[in-house]
């Protein structure tokens, strides 16, 4: 297990697990398989409707509530500072824990022109310390200046689509710059035709690993944090045995000409979607 240290000094397992559009009665059952696999951070969100699945399994896993690293996020019709407040103990409830390591405004929603005001009540209940650490999800440069301004504590975290299709290579050095780490989400690119990369056969081949542990190397290596999703215990396991191996300069070079600036999800700086 490889940790990163966040800008406030936390520290969070750089692999995570994913729920994303996993129903609440398999999340427990998957949740579950991770943590037996070594998985140690979780990552799900209101929209996800899974938070009290999550929060069984973690409840029921026996290993100490401290060793692991729990995130959530608020959706978008929680923009504002009451509203957030209201989310934040709502999923605190559906999760049924103590505290919560991570929150993450889900999207900015930039047209609503609400996310600063949703930023000062993330800032509230981290000054309250009922969690670790705060950050938000599918912040353009933009929106992250705007945080950066007008708030007074800089995300630890911006999760955004990130893949070698989409690199994101001008936000992740915004990221650098300002002491924000990068995490991915759809990190192998949904299976899309990614994992069929003729390179990425030839890299597996060569380092004896699947293109999806490839990929989630290259990721690692890159300084992602990355949260994998599957529903297969075989699939769970593989996803994880990613840190007995290193991508050469030329490896990590091939993977990055697979950029063609391919986007799976909504563009963040005009998704609007309240609901």
């Amino acid at each position: 297990m490889e940790f990163v240290t966040l800008n406030n000094g936390v520290r969070m397992p750089q692999l995570g697990f994913g729920v994303w559009q996993v129903p609440d009665a398999e999340a427990a059952v998957a949740v579950a398989t991770a943590i037996e696999a070594g998985y140690r951070s979780i990552d799900t969100a209101k929209l996800y409707r899974n938070e009290e699945g999550v929060g069984r399994a973690v409840r029921a896993s026996g290993v100490p509530r401290e060793e692991l690293f729990i995130t959530t996020k608020l959706w978008n019709d929680d923009h504002g500072y009451d509203s957030a407040l209201r989310a934040f103990d709502a999923s605190m409830d559906r999760l049924g824990l103590d505290y919560l390591d991570l929150y993450l405004i889900h999207w900015p929603l930039p047209a609503h022109g609400k996310y600063v005001e949703t930023w000062r009540a993330l800032e509230k209940v981290y000054a309250d310390g009922r969690v670790r650490a705060i950050g938000v999800s599918n912040f353009p440069v933009e929106q992250l200046e705007h945080v950066l301004e007008e708030g007074e504590v800089v995300p630890a975290i911006n999760q955004i689509e990130l893949h070698p299709m989409l690199p994101q290579a001008e936000l992740r050095a915004f990221h650098a710059e300002h002491g924000i780490l990068t995490e991915a989400w759809s990190p192998l690119g949904q299976g899309r035709g990614l994992l069929d990369e003729p390179v990425l056969a030839e890299l597996a081949a060569e380092h004896a690993r699947t293109p999806a542990q490839v990929v989630l190397r290259w990721h690692l290596q890159l300084g992602n944090v990355v949260i994998p999703k599957s529903v297969t215990p075989s699939r769970i396991a593989e996803n994880f045995d990613v840190f007995g191996f290193e991508l050469d300069a030329g490896d990590m070079a091939a993977i990055a000409a697979l950029d063609t600036g391919t986007r799976l999800g909504p563009d963040p700086a005009t998704f609007n979607r309240a609901g």
